[in-house]
């Protein structure tokens, strides 16, 4: 079975948060349980399945409209699933929308081979779904994958997510994106660990901690196409235990991936190249071992 984030608490409470909302809805929408032009329940439905208030059901829908997940957004009636977008390579696209279909490709290989550097492993623990659900049935076989994983310690100060105003050393914000953090990853390792024993591939996925906030995601897709997408900080509120915390964040999601392809062109490729020896030297050098706890 393939796990979502519907399956993981978050923050041991029943009360939904904006983003948790979005997350469940976008696992619908990728295993196709919220089809594409199909209408979404009303704000009043998904307000009472989720036990929140109207209006952090709109937040969750803004999310997903900011994604390009959903169409025909008005105030007369719910919206609907997008079409998603043919996988034209090399044009930028939200990374949400962009990712899963260069995933794709990348597990047509026989050795998949996938480095990241990011800020939370969200968008990667969704946007796989769709070549390990390819791999179930059968139309992806690859022999091999290895995934790599960059992501911020858990020991230094967060350029973001913070405190618009800095507190004591009790920082919700911090414990907040912790959780998610581990969640997260660990959901991500769980589903793709799981084709090692229903199809006998050879999976490692590893993850390394680094001393600093990377303000750009980085995707290096078997050494062949490096996708980077900028971190766009933003103000915004979110509630967390009961309370509004106030931070500067960076929704990843939203953010346009640029595609540089190792076969396209000269100056591509060596980006692509330049990439792999950065991340490879990160991996090697300053990054530490990550403990999922």
């Amino acid at each position: 079975m393939v796990v979502t984030q519907e399956n993981v608490a978050v923050n041991g409470s029943r009360r939904f948060s904006p983003q948790e909302i979005a997350d469940v809805l976008r696992d619908r929408i990728r295993a196709g349980e919220l089809k594409a032009g199909q209408r979404l329940p009303t704000q009043a439905e998904l307000a009472e399945e989720f036990g929140v208030e109207r209006g952090t059901v709109r937040q969750a829908l803004r999310a997903l409209q900011e994604d390009g997940l959903l169409s025909n957004v008005s105030k007369g009636s719910p919206p609907r699933i997008a079409v998603p977008p043919s996988p034209v390579r090399g044009v930028p696209r939200p990374t949400m929308v962009g990712l899963a279909p260069r995933l794709v490709d990348a597990f047509g290989a026989r050795q998949v081979r996938v480095d990241v550097v990011c800020h939370t492993a969200e968008t990667l623990m969704l946007a796989v779904g769709e070549p390990l659900r390819r791999i179930h049935e059968g139309t992806l076989t690859p022999q091999s994958i290895d995934v790599r994983i960059l992501l911020p310690s858990r020991e230094i100060t967060l350029a973001f997510p913070r405190l618009v105003e800095a507190q004591g050393e009790d920082d919700p914000v911090h414990k907040r994106w912790l959780e998610m953090r581990n969640a997260q990853a660990q959901v991500l390792r769980h589903n793709l660990q799981a084709v090692r024993s229903t199809h006998g591939i050879d999976v490692r996925v590893t993850f390394r901690a680094l001393p600093f906030t990377p303000p750009v995601k980085l995707y290096l897709l078997n050494g062949e196409e490096a996708l980077i997408g900028y971190y766009v900080v933003t103000e915004r509120a979110e509630e967390y235990e009961s309370t509004t915390l106030e931070m500067y964040d960076a929704l990843g999601a939203a953010s346009l991936l640029f595609s540089f392809d190792k076969q396209s062109a000269e100056r591509d490729g060596a980006f692509v190249e330049e990439s792999q020896k950065w991340f490879d030297a990160l991996w090697e050098t300053i990054s530490t071992e990550l403990t999922l706890s």
